[in-house]
């Protein structure tokens, strides 16, 4: 069930009614009804791996009171390691098997012998990543004696399995969800007025600027051969709008949705495109997953604490991580490697931290400046996105090379499909409109919201007679 589906539309007034209606009596009873529409979220994907699904949530629900309940550290570790071995477990098989048995194999034929093995037709069950990772942060937390384990075996349930986010995130902590979780919820008009505000702009990005610069970027990757440097950069341009689109539209609607229901989740992008360098990119990007690689894995290594090899050893790490975390190809690594390169030069000179606010009214000389950094810091990005698209290094290698030796810059891609112009109009709104809000959560909000509502519903409508329901690509992952 897509979140921009005509199955989501029916489903989710459904479930708001009966939530403020008829199960508004009591907390038990709001995420009662919460569970069930988020196991029935989850099952109209493929009700086979809802089982995986319960048994991850028991695994940690019972994991977090043994670990509080025995008496000894050594029997603590055994409960603690024993939930991460199987989560871990787990990820690693549905993800992951194909990929270390094909590489396995092409490393030994190095060596001039023939391997004999053989994959497995295995289906990623979607969100694993996602509540793999809520149930490990919860787990982490108990162990480091941040947070007690939850004995209300509801409410723990709704916050691993809560389906905004059950699929694509935003990655959620115990610290943060489950508080809210464990209260009543109040109906607040204003609040979820704010909510469908936040829903409507997230379909925009996903309908109007991810499925349009879809077409466009698959066309050019698909067929990268025979394009010319000016249209492969084209369509690494065309593809950072979509993964953005996407994947922030994803979770403006997740944010939205949650929101009807009186929970706030965390926020996960915050107008990344308009970053100065890349540190900054990456506090801005995906920000749940940054933040539990920093508080899980990057500070827990030693973080920038240390010398210089330790600091260049542990950003190496956490970007291939989180490389390897979006899926099993070795683009994925690479790309990952490529922004730690990034990364280092402003680890190194200590100017990782510099950009922390957000960029408020300019000179035009500051303006100037800022206007460079933020090509630069755009342009580095979407050369990184290259790896990320590609099905595999032998295409990204091929695109940047023709890319980078074809050197002509004619209007060669623009002159053979339609509406390329109108779409580079598009997107040159969409920045416009971006970066006059960039200090609002969404655009709708304030004056005349009601008219930009009534005007992003027509375009909706408008492009969504032209395209087909496209699956969110962090489903994936």
């Amino acid at each position: 069930m897509f979140f921009n589906s005509t199955p989501f539309a029916i489903f989710l007034p459904i479930v708001f009614v009966l939530y403020w209606f008829v199960f508004n009596r009591n907390k038990t009873s709001q995420n009662s009804l919460l569970i069930i529409a988020s196991y029935f979220f989850y099952a109209c994907w493929d009700w086979r791996f809802l089982f995986l699904l319960l048994f991850s949530t028991g695994l940690d629900y019972i994991t977090g009171l043994k670990m509080y309940q025995v008496q000894t550290i050594s029997q603590k570790k055994f409960w603690f390691w024993l939930s991460i071995s199987i989560n871990l477990g787990f990820l690693g098989f549905f993800k992951y098997y194909n990929f270390f048995v094909s590489s396995f194999a092409d490393f030994v034929r190095n060596f001039g012998l023939t391997p004999h093995y053989a994959t497995l037709q295995i289906i990623l069950p979607v969100g694993i990543s996602f509540y793999t990772f809520h149930g490990l942060s919860y787990v982490i937390d108990i162990y480091k004696n941040r947070i007690t384990p939850e004995k209300n075996i509801i409410d723990y349930s709704l916050f691993v399995s809560y389906f905004p986010l059950l699929v694509a995130g935003p990655i959620e902590r115990a610290t943060h969800l489950l508080p809210q979780v464990k209260i009543q919820r109040r109906f607040n008009f204003k609040q979820a007025k704010e909510s469908v505000y936040q829903i409507l702009w997230g379909l925009i990005k996903k309908v109007v600027i991810a499925d349009s610069c879809a077409q466009y970027a698959n066309a050019i990757f698909d067929d990268y051969e025979n394009m010319n440097t000016f249209s492969l950069i084209l369509g690494a341009v065309y593809f950072a709008f979509q993964i953005y689109g996407d994947f922030s539209g994803y979770s403006d609607i997740a944010l939205g949705t949650s929101k009807l229901f009186g929970i706030n989740l965390l926020k996960n992008f915050d107008y990344p495109y308009f970053s100065r360098d890349i540190a900054e990119f990456w506090r801005r990007w995906h920000i749940s997953l940054s933040s539990w690689f920093k508080d899980y894995l990057y500070i827990p290594l030693g973080g920038s604490k240390g010398g210089v090899w330790i600091k260049v050893r542990n950003t190496f790490i956490i970007f291939l991580v989180s490389g390897f975390w979006h899926g099993s190809n070795w683009t994925f690594i690479v790309w990952g490697f490529l922004n730690a390169l990034y990364f280092l030069p402003l680890l190194l000179s200590n100017k990782n931290k510099l950009n922390t606010e957000n960029i408020g009214k300019l000179s035009l000389r500051a303006g100037v400046k800022v206007f460079l950094q933020i090509i630069a810091t755009f342009l580095l990005t979407s050369f990184a996105w290259i790896f990320f698209r590609s099905r595999s290094l032998s295409e990204a290698f091929g695109y940047i090379k023709r890319m980078l030796l074809n050197m002509k810059f004619d209007l060669q891609y623009l002159n053979i499909e339609r509406y390329n112009y109108e779409l580079l109009v598009l997107l040159l709104f969409f920045i416009f409109v971006e970066w006059i809000h960039r200090y609002k959560k969404e655009p709708f909000t304030g004056k005349y919201s009601y008219t930009k509502v009534v005007i992003g519903i027509l375009v909706l409508i408008l492009f969504g007679v032209y395209t087909e329901y496209k699956s969110f690509i962090y489903f994936q992952f």
